[in-house]
């Protein structure tokens, strides 16, 4: 990423600052949030670790770590707005969030991703060794 635009954007995670409307457009415009009310979304930012990426006072990013800050964190929700792609931005946000230092200890991350595999390969992700062992459940 281009030294000058690290001095225009910053990322922060207090909540306050989190524009949670434009976050649930963004989410369910791009099928991410399988049309998840905005008042689930809201419950689920509060009980997850928030990172807003900003130019100024413009959120134009966003990213949510669900961890218990020692054995596992699985990173969701990550985007950054179509006109601040390209920009290295994505990389640099994700970068900032891996080695952020409440959760230098924790071994086992997990992510999900439809179309961002590049990215995270770059940011040392990887497919699942034995998919067969993981396991999901629905319950609605």
């Amino acid at each position: 990423m281009n030294e000058d635009l690290k001095h225009r954007f910053y990322i922060s995670i207090d909540k306050s600052k989190l524009n949670i409307p434009m976050i649930h457009n963004f989410l369910c415009s791009a099928d991410l949030a399988e049309n998840m009310p905005l008042e689930v979304l809201a419950k689920s930012i509060e009980n997850s670790l928030c990172f807003g990426l900003y130019e100024d006072e413009q959120q134009v990013g966003f990213a949510r770590v669900i961890t218990d800050y020692a054995t596992s964190a699985l990173l969701k929700d990550v985007f950054i707005l179509e006109p601040y792609r390209r920009q290295g931005l994505g990389k640099w946000f994700v970068q900032y969030i891996l080695e952020y230092s409440e959760l230098q200890t924790v071994p086992k991350w997990f992510l999900g991703t439809k179309d961002a595999h590049g990215l995270y390969r770059r940011c040392g992700f990887k497919s699942l060794a034995a998919p067969e062992k993981m396991m999901m459940r629905f319950s609605h």
